[in-house]
């Protein structure tokens, strides 16, 4: 499984990263969530990977979406931000 997480930077900004590379930096909270969505959701329609979007919590990561299924219909698991 794919793994799409955000990080915190010690400033206070948002980063979208994929293994631990950074693909988009320096975002408030709320457009870093839907920006992860989209390219988790892209990845899994495009390239059928398991793909799971998560954050760091009080004290662990929680999950913000996944996207396990072969088919569009019911391939999400999200909640709401």
């Amino acid at each position: 499984m794919v793994t799409i997480s955000l990080n915190q930077s010690a400033a206070g900004s948002w980063h979208v990263c994929r293994c631990q590379i950074a693909l988009f930096s320096d975002l408030q909270l709320g457009p870093a969530i839907k920006l992860a969505r989209e390219v988790a959701r892209d990845e899994h329609q495009r390239l059928g990977h398991q793909v799971c979007v998560k954050m760091p919590g009080p004290s662990s990561m929680i999950v913000l979406a996944r996207y396990v299924g072969s088919d569009d219909v019911g391939a999400a698991d999200t909640m709401a931000a």
